[in-house]
């Protein structure tokens, strides 16, 4: 793999792996717990930040893509780039639909427990963590 496209796409990895681990595990838990915010107001602050860390993620996944194309990566870092992608992917499609469909019965007044869809995005976001820790430190060794 050639240097530039190596370094280029280690770059963008661990400013995507920065994105998210500030937003998912610091600002949205401690969000809830700032003096005057309830539930709906940390929901709609919640909504807008994760979109905007969505199309961010969407943009970066992107550019690490086309780097490793552009740069010939080996087949681990191709693997370890799809895995992340499909992560980010089965948040995007298939647990961010249910969680804004939830959200938006919360925001129409309606009390409901914690969601199931909650903890399987958490889920997917820790192993896309891992996945984003184990991809930058890859390409870092080529």
């Amino acid at each position: 793999m050639n240097a530039t496209s190596a370094a280029t796409a280690s770059a963008v990895t661990f400013v995507w792996l920065g994105m998210v681990l500030a937003i998912s595990f610091l600002e949205a838990p401690l969000k809830f717990r700032a003096p005057g915010v309830t539930i709906p107001v940390g929901l709609g602050i919640g909504r807008l930040v994760f979109r905007a860390l969505n199309a961010a993620e969407a943009v970066l996944a992107v550019v690490v893509i086309a780097a490793l194309a552009v740069g010939g990566a080996p087949a681990g870092i191709t693997a370890l780039t799809a895995v992340v992608a499909v992560l980010l992917l089965a948040q995007l499609a298939v647990v961010r639909p249910s969680l804004n469909r939830r959200s938006d019965r919360i925001l129409a007044g309606e009390e409901l427990p914690r969601s199931r869809s909650h903890f399987w995005y958490v889920g997917l976001e820790i192993l896309k963590v891992a996945a984003l820790i184990a991809l930058g430190v890859g390409l870092l060794a080529v």
